[in-house]
């Protein structure tokens, strides 16, 4: 009995971990390691920094910021099983006090502590973000977006290779 009962727990929790990217607009596409090293080189992140990353998924961004260059990292996450695991991802590199994970959605969510923000989302989505980010964020905050731009900045930075893009507020 309790065999059909975990059966259907566990294909009730595939459905939700598959669909409610989906459902939100906002599907999960990891960014590769070497981008997320690029993404933090080109911010020139660094302790003492706050790192936010909006959309954290796994919590890839966030791990690498605290473990690789001792910044704080906050993350944002719709979607409650990547929440959970993206916390798991942090509680197995020991970095719990060091980065987090908040659940939510990162357009009613409060900015202005970051000295770094990293995006990998939809055109649509920066399009929507860029007033957001000049509103909140302090002037010489650093944002990162992995292949989307925002149409009404000027990058200081371009890599092409990584298709990374660097902005200073």
């Amino acid at each position: 009995m309790w065999i059909g009962v975990l059966g259907f727990v566990l294909i009730i929790a595939f459905l939700v971990w598959l669909f409610w990217p989906i459902i939100i607009g906002a599907p999960w596409i990891p960014t590769p390691m070497k981008v997320v090293r690029r993404m933090l080189e080109l911010a020139d992140v660094q302790e003492g920094d706050v790192v936010i990353d909006l959309g954290s998924g796994d919590g890839r961004i966030l791990i690498a910021a605290a473990k690789e260059r001792k910044a704080k990292a906050i993350g944002i996450e719709a979607d409650p099983l990547r929440l959970m695991w993206s916390r798991r991802n942090i509680r197995n590199h020991g970095l719990h006090k060091q980065a987090k994970v908040v659940w939510g959605n990162f357009l009613d969510k409060d900015l202005g502590e970051a000295s770094v923000v990293t995006i990998y989302q939809s055109q649509d989505i920066n399009n929507t973000l860029e007033p957001k980010l000049e509103r909140e964020l302090k002037p010489g905050t650093r944002v990162v977006s992995h292949v989307f731009s925002f149409n009404g900045w000027d990058p200081q930075k371009v890599d092409n290779e990584s298709h990374v893009y660097f902005y200073i507020v």
